[in-house]
């Protein structure tokens, strides 16, 4: 800093506070410090700043680092929101196990990052969630809703939307409706489990458990379920994939049945894939606002980091219905 400062001709204070933008600096002065800043290649010391302010400017993911597209769109959009309000991030793996989510959240906290985002494992209500709560660390719960109501959380609405699906398939003459659910114990599995249920209800059609087949959240899993679902006596005409990966995993079975998507089982599911509209037929999905909810999460852990007594928020982003033709209509 002392070297930036006689470089830029001014204090060691106005670099501070150009660097840390913690005042206001004259548009002159403060192009000379960057410009010094950029010959000397300084850069600042975080964990020297944190012993003073009690903060690094950095905040915490801990999240399930699976094979899956979503998670990769999702972080995208939190890393940028968070650069844009002059955060780092500092990212590590849960792999959905309550262990590997205490020991990330243990060591994101020895970082002393500002805040955490989380999204949480089947575990977390009974494990990391109450320590969070008691360490009074500001936490926003991403896509996985608990509903405990004591934590900042923000999600997809998963009920209506997987309702609105089934509910589609049945308008098309379609009465033996099956699922290909997610891995058990995660809120979003349940949640449009419900849905399934609901769409079915309101469409008039009576639930049949024999159609319900857990596809793990995982491709091999769901290729399963579906064989499953089509060796039963009354098959299904028409098959809801709970996510992207069981998706994949019903094209691969289809596919190697011989079942031609759309003719002979209409397919449709919920989470957009970037290839939905390249396969033939294209798929009919429920597009999650993925890029919306990683911003949103991060502007309502800053809220929380600014105002940690405000009452704790849940926020559900609505799914966009994407209609092609896997559920047999013969759509543009």
């Amino acid at each position: 800093m002392r070297d930036v400062a006689h470089l830029a001709g001014v204090s060691i204070t106005t670099v501070s506070h150009v660097v840390n933008g913690t005042r206001a600096v004259a548009d002159e002065t403060r192009r000379r410090v960057l410009d010094a800043v950029a010959a000397t290649g300084y850069t600042g010391n975080a964990i020297a700043r944190s012993l003073v302010t009690g903060g690094t400017r950095s905040l915490g993911v801990a999240i399930s680092l699976v094979a899956n597209p979503y998670f990769a769109e999702l972080i995208q959009a939190i890393e940028s929101e968070a650069g844009r309000a002059g955060f780092t991030l500092v990212l590590v793996d849960t792999r959905d196990q309550p262990e590997a989510e205490h020991a990330a959240v243990r060591a994101l906290r020895s970082r002393r990052v500002d805040g955490m985002l989380l999204t949480p494992s089947p575990g977390a209500a009974n494990t990391v969630l109450p320590e969070l709560r008691q360490l009074g660390v500001p936490t926003v719960l991403v896509d996985r809703l608990p509903g405990s109501g004591l934590v900042d959380q923000v999600g997809p609405e998963n009920v209506g939307a997987t309702a609105a699906l089934v509910e589609h398939l049945a308008e098309l003459g379609h009465r033996r409706i099956g699922l290909v659910s997610g891995a058990p114990g995660l809120t979003t599995t349940s949640e449009r489990v419900h849905g399934y249920r609901l769409g079915l209800h309101r469409a008039g059609l009576e639930l049949d458990a024999e159609l319900m087949a857990s596809g793990g959240s995982a491709v091999k899993p769901a290729e399963a379920a579906l064989r499953r679902l089509l060796t039963l006596a009354d098959p299904p005409t028409a098959v809801v994939a709970a996510n992207n990966n069981m998706m994949v995993g019903v094209l691969h079975a289809a596919r190697e049945l011989d079942v031609k998507v759309g003719i002979d089982l209409a397919v449709v599911g919920y989470d957009e894939v970037e290839w939905a509209d390249l396969v033939d037929p294209p798929l009919t999905t429920m597009a999650q606002p993925v890029a919306e909810i990683g911003r949103t999460a991060v502007r309502m852990l800053l809220s929380r980091i600014a105002d940690p007594d405000q009452p704790p928020r849940t926020v559900r982003l609505p799914a966009r219905f994407m209609h092609r033709r896997s559920c047999g209509c013969n759509t543009p």
